[in-house]
């Protein structure tokens, strides 16, 4: 029994390292998991080879039978087929059989002697057993706490939630807020979901009013939303989240001003936006550096090089509602999508940013042509073969001279130097900026988000989620928003038994990343997807994770850091609605799709 459930998912993990040596062929280092075909398959031999057998009682304690309702730990079969699904590169079920080495007897020894007084309603909850080499999944029966500690084996046994728990964990970010100022936008959602220990996202939402130069009085607003996705540390992105919008903001302002009752050109706020990203960028990276060497001093230059070493894409969005232009800026991989009703009711996915990676052909030539000498300056969909996105902030080891870097690893800090680096920088925080008009009278909407959404649904799933959540909404017509007025009068129509988006057509030659991960890998996702959530980014991320597979998505929650990393990364989700409603001057917490404690975010 145990030699063919073994076999089983020996065959699951070989399709994975195949996939996972064809990933590293093309230059991710991400992990592919199986094929639904072969999941499939996994799961049918499973089912049909794992009675409901339990592994042996703990040493002490009057053990009931295989099979008995009381025994302290048995394996569930569904538990068993998601998890090994889950099972990637050096992960495997493991059977205790009759072993006194059985993780669940060295986890529950105790706890389980004391599920064995006959208690017949002592409850039963699922447990995942993660170590360095396997991941396995069982239940376990009692009252008490379940360890979380990590023993000398390095393994750790973790409570599976449940799907209220998972629901809660998924909610545990959410911020919801209606927009009654009259200026084309009506709400906004989002939210975050960590699996780096701490998060390395970020994000900011700021409102500024704009007086009328001829009065002085409030006129109209920019409104500013971004998502900053982080790598090698959380320190670059909580720079972004604190500094960027005040650098984009003063350049923006001084350009409106130079062009006096004018408004200014496209040319002219584009070069606004980059030189504020610049401008940024150079203070992190090269003016943290003096400041350093003058300074002579490990603890400051700990405090400055910090957002140096580490690194950040940036995609903020900047909406001028008196233009209703609204202005995208992208530095790196995270992305921008409008949806847009079409003539057909349904809805159409516009990107509005474009993924800078090395596999990006048209980053690639830029790079190649910036450094023609070295053939190896993206090598395997990298730069220098190393890092993935080719625009960011930070990652200062790809921009500082190598006497720089050296300089600074002999006395303070710095990463190691590549032997590729002849002529920095290879990277540059230069966003691609891009002008789409805003019909707020049609109800656009925009979702920005960083990598981990996209690496698991397409443009054309995101934005059909966000329709399919609309119309399944309740129209409530509260006083406290003019969301649902806007609704009543744009949205008639429903369509529950699919997703309300047009099909995508074909290659556009955008260099964007494909999901690899997510809902299309566990079987068919026309019938996966769920919309429970009051807070729609809430309702992407719930659907990215698994949908209708509670217990997949419950699994993927209960998975800790930094094991978690190999099956979804950090998810930062914003969604803005426009629409036309009237102007109060308010904006409101949605209490009914936020998280407790939330303020209000400040206005500048």
């Amino acid at each position: 029994m145990r030699r063919v459930a073994t076999q089983a998912l020996r065959t699951s993990l070989q399709c994975t390292v195949r996939g996972l040596r064809s990933s590293r062929r093309r230059g991710t280092s991400a992990l592919l998991v199986p094929t639904a075909k072969s999941l499939a398959s996994t799961r049918r031999l499973l089912s049909t080879t794992l009675p409901a057998r339990s592994p042996p009682p703990p040493t002490t304690g009057d053990a009931k039978g295989p099979g008995s309702p009381r025994s302290p730990m048995y394996i569930r079969r569904a538990s068993v087929a998601v998890v090994s699904a889950l099972v990637g590169y050096g992960a495997w079920y493991s059977y205790g059989g009759n072993s006194t080495d059985s993780p669940f007897r060295r986890a529950y020894s105790s706890a389980g002697t004391a599920a064995l007084t006959g208690n017949a309603a002592a409850p039963t909850r699922s447990v995942l057993v993660v170590g360095a080499d396997e991941l396995h999944t069982g239940t376990y029966v009692g009252e008490g706490p379940i360890s979380k500690t990590t023993g000398d084996d390095g393994q750790r046994v973790i409570e599976m939630l449940t799907p209220e728990q998972a629901t809660a964990k998924l909610r545990r970010s959410e911020q919801s807020y209606f927009v009654n100022r009259g200026h084309g936008v009506v709400r906004y959602d989002l939210v975050q979901l960590g699996s780096n220990d701490p998060i390395e996202d970020d994000h900011i939402e700021k409102i500024v009013e704009i007086p009328e130069k001829s009065t002085g009085a409030g006129g109209h607003d920019w409104m500013f939303w971004g998502v900053f996705d982080g790598h090698s540390g959380w320190t670059t992105s909580a720079k972004l989240r604190q500094t960027l919008v005040t650098f984009v903001g003063r350049e923006l302002n001084d350009t409106y001003k130079a062009a006096g009752e004018l408004t200014p050109s496209r040319e002219s706020v584009d070069r606004a936006i980059k030189t504020g990203f610049l401008k940024l960028d150079d203070e992190i990276v090269n003016q943290s550096v003096q400041k350093v060497l003058k300074s002579n001093n490990k603890i400051a230059a700990a405090e400055l090089l910090a957002p140096a070493l580490s690194g950040s894409c940036a995609l903020l969005s900047f909406y001028d509602s008196q233009s209703k232009l609204l202005r995208v800026a992208c530095t790196g991989d995270s992305r921008a999508v409008l949806g847009r009703r079409s003539t057909s009711g349904n809805w159409t996915a516009t990107p509005l940013s474009v993924d800078q990676t090395g596999s990006n052909l048209d980053e690639a030539a830029r790079l190649r042509k910036q450094h023609p000498n070295e053939p190896y300056v993206v090598r395997n969909g990298r730069v220098l073969g190393g890092l993935e996105p080719s625009r960011a902030f930070g990652d200062a080891s790809y921009k500082w001279t190598r006497e720089i870097s050296e300089k600074l690893k002999q006395h303070f800090f710095a990463r190691s130097i590549s032997p590729m680096l002849k002529t920095p920088p290879y990277v540059t925080a230069e966003p691609v900026v891009s002008t789409t008009k805003i019909q707020p009278e049609t109800g656009d909407f925009v979702v920005l988000a960083t990598d981990g959404l996209w690496e698991m649904l397409t443009n054309e799933e995101v934005i059909g989620l966000v329709g399919k959540w609309i119309e399944s909404q309740p129209k409530t017509n509260t006083p406290a928003s003019q969301f649902d007025s806007v609704w009543t009068r744009i949205f008639g129509s429903r369509n529950k038994d699919r997703l309300p988006v047009e099909a995508a057509r074909g290659a556009d030659g955008s260099g964007q990343k494909t999901p690899f991960r997510g809902v299309r890998q566990w079987g068919d996702a026309s019938d996966g997807f769920v919309v429970q959530d009051a807070n729609v980014a809430t309702h992407l991320v719930r659907n990215a994770l698994g949908g209708k597979n509670q217990e997949q998505v419950s699994a993927l929650l209960t998975l800790p850091a930094p094991f978690s990393r190999r099956y979804r990364d950090d998810l930062t989700v914003q969604v803005i609605f426009f629409g036309n409603g009237d102007k109060t001057g308010e904006v409101v917490v949605n209490s009914d799709a936020t998280a407790p404690a939330k303020p209000v975010p400040a206005k500048l």
